[in-house]
């Protein structure tokens, strides 16, 4: 599996509901959202700042990544981007490589 940072933004009813219900229910709420696709999560955590929730989850696929973000996001509830996080060795086999690129006009 693969593993992805997922960012949340609550909106309105979004911040209404996690009042109400509290972080640990959301948590429960992420875990089975994230479960739905195949998928596990690793951590939530809650942030001050420009991103109210960081997930870091183990998914199938980027399809799977990419049905989590649309389900959270046509809500209008939560405003969600996803992240694919490299392991160390993934950077590693990536600077290994060796493109072939051209820059415009060169």
């Amino acid at each position: 599996m693969a593993k992805f940072m997922l960012k949340g933004n609550y909106l309105g009813a979004g911040v209404t509901g996690l009042r109400l219900e509290g972080g640990s229910s959301r948590q429960a709420a992420i875990q089975r959202l994230v479960a739905s696709v195949g998928g596990e999560v690793e951590s939530v955590y809650y942030a001050f700042g420009d991103t109210d929730v960081y997930v870091i989850a183990d998914l199938p696929d980027n399809a799977a990544a990419a049905a989590l973000t649309l389900s959270v996001n046509a809500t209008g509830a939560v405003t969600a981007t996803t992240i694919v996080l490299l392991t160390p060795e993934e950077m590693d086999a990536a600077a290994n490589l060796e493109p072939q690129y051209r820059a415009p006009g060169g």
